[in-house]
């Protein structure tokens, strides 16, 4: 029955006697048993707020209702593990959800060092647990050894009054008083048991952990990155001197250059009635305003504006990003000019008819740049596509609206008439060019034809798209359908009645609706399993149950806000997701 224990909790129980007088005296905080070279380190100071969402009812009744926990169950492993935690209920009188909480009552440590090594240091509610886990963990243990002849890998060994035990190569555990230590490594093991008594040569007193600890504040969970000592690693260091990729670099430039000025990074995790907030903070200056990265930094109470809200939106995304000054960096940031940035200069080329995209074209854009994905309402005259795609469209806005305008009407025009001429190379059907109306604002479509089409459910992809160029106002929508550009046109006139502020220092911020994305989803559900199948070999039933977790797992994440920028000069991140319980 317990022929996997070793597995299962080798790497989780085991544990040492000591004596009684060290049992006794008070430990000093488990974060003074963490030597200084640590690079990262996982603090969970509070953990019955993780523990209450953990355990919740509802959410394990959301687990048993997907198939790999019904497919689970009827294994015969599954039933040993069963069988194996009324086992250990029994012996620690109590259900095993109790028995966790009185085993992570005093919070967890857990510490990874640049050489490979990891400790985690567990402070349970009282010794009695861990001694009972120990005596329960350990006759097992013996006695499996013993069935597989290999008695002599369980041994104990005494250091500095501390008896620890190992169950195999490369691994060592302790208990003291009501501290468990879990070590990869007997020297690990060793060094830990060293620290004891001695703080002041602990990474607590190491100004880089001092300042991340002040900074995260009083979290249910915080970690500390020595972001100096990742920086030596070769990998992460070419990783944040090059910028290869255009289309990386002005999106995540600010993400990078923060990296490249820290020492240190902390992250301070909240959780609170199904609410996950998590807060990173680095340490680091303002950014230069001749730096090449600067065009991704607000100043003063600039920053990005508020997401645009439309009927059946998915996701949006608002960035503060100054063009103009991207683009006449692009020398410094892509001194090698990449084949994807040469090719996007010569047709930039042939659409604004020789302009010059810096001074003529992005110096006329506002840095304000906002991205709307939304699913679609499909026209019942044209028919429902086989694979439904959900619309995008980017807003700009311009400093010369009428102007900038007219400019983006021309190459959006010569765009559509070049693909028209490739799709009519290739025999496929082309795009009709028109002119529709929303409320005041006259704007140019494309779409294809539905003339001739029988049926209308399960029509061609190519109906997912009416692409769509219009002006609202002082901004410019380009948007794959006419419908979300409408949605926009209307969200735009709301917004500008109402004035709202951007958010100071902040540059950029996106939102996601869980729900909606899985329903989306949910509605391509047949032809992702298609997918699945042909990808990765799956058998119907496998690729059903992958997309149907999918779905089931993106629709329980609910709302999702991730927002990037500056919180009293030091670069800072945040994530608040509300969960979707049933």
């Amino acid at each position: 029955m317990f022929r996997r224990l070793p597995l299962l909790l080798g790497l989780f129980l085991p544990s040492l006697v000591v004596p009684a007088a060290s049992a006794a005296e008070p430990l000093q905080p488990a974060i003074e048993w963490v030597a200084p070279d640590a690079v990262a380190v996982l603090e969970v100071a509070n953990p019955k707020p993780l523990l209450d969402l953990a355990l919740n009812p509802k959410l394990a009744e959301m687990v048993k209702g997907l198939p790999p926990y019904k497919e689970a169950v009827a294994q015969p492993q599954f039933q040993q593990f069963l069988m194996l935690v009324k086992y250990l209920e029994t012996k620690l009188g109590g259900d095993w959800q109790s028995s966790l909480r009185k085993l992570l009552d005093g919070g967890v440590t857990i510490a990874a060092y640049p050489n490979g090594d990891a400790v985690t240091i567990i402070d349970a509610a009282d010794a009695k647990i861990l001694e009972q886990l120990h005596e329960v963990v350990l006759t097992i243990a013996k006695g499996e050894a013993a069935k597989k002849g290999q008695a002599e890998g369980i041994k104990s060994q005494e250091y500095q009054g501390v008896t620890g035990w190992t169950f195999g190569p490369g691994e060592a555990h302790a208990i003291i008083g009501k501290r468990l230590l879990l070590t990869n490594r007997r020297a690990r093991l060793k060094s830990t048991v060293d620290l004891h008594g001695k703080p002041a040569e602990s990474i607590a007193k190491l100004p880089a952990y001092r300042d991340a600890t002040k900074a995260a504040g009083n979290a249910a969970v915080r970690t500390f990155v020595n972001v100096a000592m990742v920086k030596k690693n070769p990998g992460v260091e070419k990783a944040l001197t090059e910028n290869a990729d255009p289309m990386a670099a002005l999106l995540f430039a600010g993400v990078a250059d923060a990296l490249r000025g820290a020492n240190w990074a902390s992250a301070a995790l909240q959780v609170d009635s199904g609410t996950l907030a998590l807060k990173l903070t680095m340490d680091g200056q303002p950014a230069d305003p001749k730096s090449p990265t600067a065009f991704t930094w607000p100043a003063g109470s600039d920053g990005a504006l508020p997401n645009l809200d439309v009927p059946r939106r998915l996701a949006a995304m608002s960035l503060y990003r100054d063009l103009h000054a991207f683009y006449a960096a692009k020398d410094k940031l892509f001194p090698e000019r990449t084949s994807g940035l040469i090719f996007f200069e010569n047709m930039m080329g042939i659409f604004f008819t020789g302009r010059d995209l810096t001074e003529e074209i992005f110096a006329e854009t506002k840095p304000d740049v906002r991205v709307i994905v939304a699913s679609q309402a499909y026209d019942p005259a044209v028919g429902t596509p086989q694979i439904q795609l959900p619309a995008f469209a980017i807003v700009v806005r311009a400093k010369n609206p009428k102007q900038f305008g007219e400019v983006m009407e021309e190459a959006w025009q010569k765009a559509f008439g070049l693909i028209n001429v490739t799709r009519g190379q290739k025999a496929e059907p082309g795009l009709i060019l028109d002119k529709g109306q929303h409320a005041d604002v006259r704007y140019t479509l494309s779409y294809f034809s539905s003339a001739g089409q029988k049926s209308k459910t399960g029509i061609d992809v190519r109906y997912n798209f009416r692409p769509t160029l219009a002006r609202a106002g002082d901004c410019v929508v380009l948007s794959s359908t006419d419908g979300l550009a409408n949605d926009i046109i209307d969200a735009l006139k709301k917004e500008a009645a109402a004035q709202p502020k951007p958010a100071a220092q902040t540059h950029s911020v996106l939102q996601i609706d869980g729900a909606a994305v899985a329903n989306i989803l949910a509605a391509n559900r047949a032809g992702m399993v298609q997918q699945n199948m042909v990808e990765k070999g799956h058998t119907q039933a496998q690729a059903e149950t992958e997309i149907d977790v999918l779905v089931a797992v993106v629709r329980t994440l609910g709302q999702a806000e991730v927002t990037l920028g500056r919180d009293g000069g030091q670069p800072a991140a945040t994530l608040k997701i509300k969960l979707n319980l049933p």
